[in-house]
């Protein structure tokens, strides 16, 4: 199998490094604007060759793990060159958009679009890691629009590397995605900008920052060229979600500056809820695991 990865960072070289893992008779190439990421991946064995979109034509599957905005003009492109039996799958943050460009594409039956959901705060090819999409969920969209024999040939690479599929609307999956991902970086990033302020001022403060302060500030190291496409192409539904975000934290301001401390135990306590609603999830995922036999 002849496999392209354009966009040999995180998402791309993770992907690359497990398809070699599952998948005996594999040829990864790559393909990047950035020669220099290119060569790392080559180096580090991500990519087994250098490739140009010139290349495509002899693909068998071409797995698009670039920034969103970037996707919107490369994937018409990845269609155009590709032959009848290529299926083209990418990791974008953001589906409706992307769906929509390439709706009447001659070759939409060949694009199957996906969102896995996994990752790390870092880029680049030297971020990669083996075992990145195991357990995690992929989902896919409009997979109705993929040919049949290509969106199984995708499907089979997935489950191969330990991922779960879930199928969901584009429009559903940018607005639930809005709350559960896009969000929780924006508080990250507002926090770390929060912090590096005062810490102008008060020299000492990182001396007491401990591990909560970590993990909630983690997301904060993540690249803006990835992120600021996102939110751009997101906007109505993160907006969304930052109003209801702002509306809770200035109740919670509120109840403080009325000492009403009993109702901000309740809030708090309400909102522990959330850890049966996670540990449920984790189970439900366990069970499937183990009737899936892995």
């Amino acid at each position: 199998m002849k496999v392209f990865i354009i966009g040999v960072g995180l998402i791309g070289g993770s992907f690359a490094l497990d398809l070699k893992s599952v998948i005996k008779q594999v040829e990864v190439y790559g393909i990047d604007d950035n020669e220099e990421h290119l060569q790392k991946a080559l180096d580090l064995g991500l990519i087994d060759h250098k490739a140009v979109f010139e290349d495509l034509a002899k693909a068998d599957l071409v797995y698009l793990a670039i920034p969103v905005d970037a996707s919107l003009e490369v994937l018409p492109r990845i269609l155009d060159l590709v032959n009848d039996n290529c299926v083209v799958t990418d990791a974008g943050s953001t589906k409706e958009h992307l769906c929509e460009k390439v709706s009447d594409h001659p070759k939409r039956r060949n694009y199957l679009s996906g969102h896995p959901i996994s990752g790390t705060e870092f880029s680049g090819p030297t971020a990669a890691i083996h075992g990145l999409f195991k357990n995690k969920t992929n989902i896919i969209c409009e997979v109705e629009k993929t040919a049949f024999k290509l969106q199984e040939r995708a499907l089979e690479v997935f489950q191969a590397i330990g991922m779960k599929i879930r199928y969901m609307d584009p429009k559903s999956h940018d607005r639930h995605i809005a709350y559960v991902s896009h969000l929780s970086h924006i508080s990250s990033f507002m926090l770390g900008k929060t912090v590096l302020e005062k810490e102008k001022n008060e020299r000492d403060i990182f001396d007491l920052a401990g591990s909560g302060f970590a993990s909630t500030v983690r997301l904060a190291k993540s690249s803006p060229a990835m992120w600021t496409p996102i939110f751009n192409l997101n906007k109505k539904n993160v907006m969304e979600t930052l109003d209801e975000y702002i509306s809770n934290l200035k109740h919670f301001r509120k109840l403080m500056e009325e000492d009403n401390f009993e109702e901000v135990f309740r809030e708090m306590e309400r909102t522990n809820h959330i850890r049966e609603v996670l540990n449920g999830i984790n189970q439900n995922e366990e069970i499937k695991i183990i009737e899936n036999g892995k």
